[in-house]
């Protein structure tokens, strides 16, 4: 008990000296916040993200059990199924969905449903919002536009304004509800105003049906009314939580990387608080405090600046995540059709920050906490066994640096899935800073010779000796260039594979989607307006493949042979004859293509045999041989490709889903003549119809999304380890106050004294730049052909930028320059005595 208060006597005296050095506990705490607000911020987005999925059902309703739909990507379900059904006793929704233009030409997602069936069925509704909708208006047939309130504001209107929007020539009242009624950025009507601006009069996209899932299942067994339909059966979220599962892994990747930049800024802080306390400390021990006081008053003080830290990082998570997460609910739902909820934030989240920041201290400190209170009370500095300390230290760190480089190598075969590749990175981004104190000592001891006599010899000397102080905020920026550089590699290389795959896989000139049964009268219109044209058809439904014991929903596609010969790209057999036969044995119905993220997920390579089935329990499956694999940048969920010979063979719907038209004469202005032509002539909507520009436009728009988030987390990374290196330098600059002073009184100029200061640490962080180059290579080898190809099934060609990479050492090199101008200035202004009774570093 007597160590107890000892120890918190000791503790009021830490206090006491913080309010004279408020720096020394500035720049731990600093280091918490920053980590614990990257990593708060991530997992904040990422769980709301998931439960999202898990909550998220029919807007303004409760997540359906089962939906009845029709086979093929664009079928359509009769009403009168809908209305059958409700005559029966079922608990049913009508819902309809596509794509309008409004008048500017832009396209929106909509959405219709019966909003009467949803007020008078579903008294709590699973998406709570304030105030009621206007069930008057609704029964009065007004033209009513439900949106929520961020898309409301994200369209330029403002709070309580009454605003109309016109789609499809129709004048619209807009109706903001609150986000939680699971809107998304789609727009919601009324079925009875969504049908004619869809054309979708007497059909219904898909019918949601609600209820105990597998009593529903026995009622509509044997039912006629489904004849010709298929039902599926909700997952609760199971399917887009496994779909996303690797770009929430990614993005935990990063804020962990970014948590440990700001682990490495609160150590150094520690390490600063503790050089400048050293002699309180000892005269602590001199006055009677026993080392366990001493040691306990030590682990006191961290608890409560990571308390404070973790406290203050948690409240600029919240504020991060609300920035972060409209960026990753419109990549998912631009990519896998994911609607996020609004995001509500959860204690546990500040307690699973804190205790992973305490623990992740307590193991960086002790040790030195141990050092410290072990030392002779009659010793008051040590700077040569310190020096002497440090350079042992930083031997022992290259060793184990090389220890781990050397078991990642050895591991690198052995790694088949994403999250065992992102453990292998994990290894590579300990060892990479373990190997930089070693590398600059050794590099600056080569070059101390090198330099001319006198002053420049002295900074190179001295420099040397100040890696033990800047070596963790090195570390850190080691860290940050080489994620960026890494992330900067993966962007670069995947926009020029993915337009190099678009220039293959897009060889016509105009794609026409005209829906279900509007293909003959598009066919018959073009055999008058535009007989001479070549015509390439694309046949599409939904498919269940089975492999290895597994059984999977796909996109079954067919083409036309022209179009399998053009725009299929393999990426096994990649031998010309091999090429050939396996489009000639696709085209004859003797085997399948695999797109690449498919084979990948099911572990299939060309020769292996697999079963196409018309359901999910494969009674009934035909069996073939995989011919080839093809790249594919564009469906998340997997397709494979088969000829028109086995398409007919299974009795696949005989209409063609899309068709494109190439040879068209007169460049860009022609194809937009022709579009606009059959846009007016069959009245269809933009949404409809794409030129090859627009698909490749609205492609590398929504993949380069894909990335956005990481990039700004990168470069938050980057900003995190920019701040610690200005706090180091800061801090180092003060403690350096005497030496500086003591060269001033020899009669070195000023000007000269800045420059010596300016050139050690662009020195030192130039020769951390250019280790950074090698080691984020290696990150980005490991992201591009492990990370990225194991978790999106996506093959890309690594490309070097040079021009990035030089981006990134100049900021780097601009950061370094505002962190030692500022702590010079404010140097410059202290009185030369004052100086000199400074201590000596």
């Amino acid at each position: 008990m007597n160590d107890w208060r000892l120890g918190w006597q000791a503790l009021r005296v830490y206090l006491a000296h913080y309010r004279h050095a408020p720096l020394q506990a500035g720049a731990i705490l600093l280091g918490i916040v920053l980590a614990v607000t990257l990593l708060i911020g991530v997992k904040a987005t990422n769980d709301n993200a998931i439960n999202s999925y898990q909550h998220a059902g029919e807007a303004l309703a409760r997540q359906a059990s089962l939906l009845i739909s029709a086979p093929g990507r664009d079928g359509k379900v009769d009403e009168a199924v809908y209305f059958a059904l409700k005559r029966q006793g079922f608990k049913a929704l009508p819902v309809v969905s596509g794509e309008v233009a409004d008048a500017q030409g832009r396209q929106w997602q909509i959405n219709g449903s019966d909003l009467v069936a949803v007020l008078h069925s579903f008294s709590q509704p699973a998406a709570t919002f304030d105030g009621e909708l206007p069930l008057g208006r609704l029964l009065g047939g007004e033209p009513l536009l439900l949106l929520s309130h961020s898309q409301f504001l994200r369209m330029g209107f403002t709070e309580g304004s009454d605003a109309s929007f016109t789609l499809g020539g129709q004048s619209l009242q807009l109706l903001a509800l609150p986000d939680s009624a699971n809107l998304g950025h789609r727009l919601y009507l009324d079925i009875s105003l969504a049908q004619p601006l869809l054309k979708l009069s007497g059909r219904l996209s898909y019918i949601a049906l609600f209820g105990d899932a597998n009593r529903l299942k026995q009622q509509l067994a044997d039912n006629p009314l489904l004849d010709g339909l298929q039902l599926t059966e909700q997952d609760q979220g199971k399917a887009l939580t496994e779909l996303t599962r690797s770009f929430h892994l990614n993005l935990n990747a990063m804020g962990m990387l970014a948590f440990l930049v700001g682990l490495f800024i609160a150590y150094n802080g520690v390490r600063y608080s503790l050089m400048k306390r050293q002699r309180l400390l000892l005269q602590l021990l001199q006055q009677g405090l026993s080392r366990r006081a001493l040691m306990l008053s030590l682990l006191l003080e961290l608890l409560l600046l990571v308390a404070l830290g973790s406290l203050a990082g948690f409240m600029l998570a919240l504020q991060l995540s609300h920035w972060l997460q409209p960026m990753v609910a419109l990549t998912l739902e631009e990519l896998y059709g994911a609607t996020l909820l609004p995001g509500h934030w959860q204690w546990q989240w500040l307690a699973q920050g804190a205790g992973l920041t305490l623990i992740a201290a307590l193991l960086a400190c002790v040790p030195l906490y141990r050092q410290l209170c072990q030392r002779s009370i009659a010793q008051s500095r040590q700077r040569f066994s310190q020096q002497q300390h440090h350079r042992r230290v930083h031997r022992r760190l290259f060793a184990l640096g090389c220890l781990l480089l050397l078991l990642t190598l050895l591991l690198y075969p052995f790694s088949r899935e994403h999250s065992q590749s992102l453990a292998l990175m994990g290894l590579l981004t300990l060892a990479m800073p373990l190997l930089l104190p070693q590398i600059l000592q050794t590099a600056l001891g080569l070059l101390t010779p090198l330099a001319p006599a006198g002053l420049p010899r002295y900074a190179i000397a001295e420099a040397r000796e100040l890696t033990a102080p800047l070596a963790l905020a090195m570390m850190a920026l080691l860290l940050a260039l080489c994620a960026n550089i890494a992330m900067n590699t993966l962007v670069g290389s995947f926009d020029k594979t993915l337009r190099s795959w678009l220039d293959s896989r897009l060889h016509a000139d105009l794609y026409l989607r005209p829906g279900n049964g509007n293909m003959p009268a598009l066919q018959h219109y073009l055999d008058s307006a535009a007989p001479a044209l070549p015509r390439y058809f694309q046949w599409q439904t939904g498919y269940y493949l089975q492999a290895h014991e597994q059984t999977l929903a796909i996109n079954l596609l067919s083409r036309d042979a022209d179009s399998i010969a053009q725009t299929t790209v393999f990426k096994a057999p990649t031998a010309r004859l091999a090429k050939q036969q396996a489009i000639t044995r696709v085209q004859q119905g003797d085997g399948l293509l695999l797109s690449e993220p498919l084979a990948l997920k099911l572990g299939l390579q060309t020769g292996d045999e697999i079963r196409l089935c018309a359901d999910d329990s494969c009674r009934h499956g035909l069996k073939r041989q995989v011919a080839g694999v093809y790249f594919d940048y564009g469906n998340p969920k997997g397709e494979a490709l088969i000829g028109q010979p086995l398409w007919q063979h299974l009795a696949l719907p005989s209409q063609p889903y899309s068709l494109a038209l190439g040879g068209i004469t007169g460049g860009q202005e022609a194809i937009e003549r022709l579009a606009r032509q059959i846009m007016q002539d069959l009245a269809l909507n933009p949404a409809q119809i794409y030129s090859q520009q627009k698909i490749r436009t609205q492609a590398l728009q929504m993949f380069n999304k894909t990335f956005s988030i990481t990039l700004v987390l990168n470069s938050l990374t980057l900003l995190v380890a920019a701040v610690g290196l200005f706090s180091a330098v800061l801090m180092l600059t003060q403690s350096r106050q005497a030496p500086l002073a003591v060269l001033r009184c020899l009669g070195i100029p000023r000007t000269r004294i800045w420059l010596m200061l300016l050139g050690q640490l662009l020195l030192a962080v130039l020769l951390t730049c250019l280790l950074a180059l090698p080691l984020g290579a290696v990150l980005g080898h490991l992201l591009i052909h492990k990370v990225t190809l194991q978790a999106f099934g996506w093959t890309i060609i690594q490309q070097w930028d040079w021009w990035a990479y030089l981006r990134v050492v100049a900021l780097s090199l601009g950061c370094c320059l505002l962190a030692v101008v500022l702590p010079l200035y404010w140097q410059s202004r202290r009185a030369l005595v004052s100086s000199l009774q400074q201590e000596v570093l």
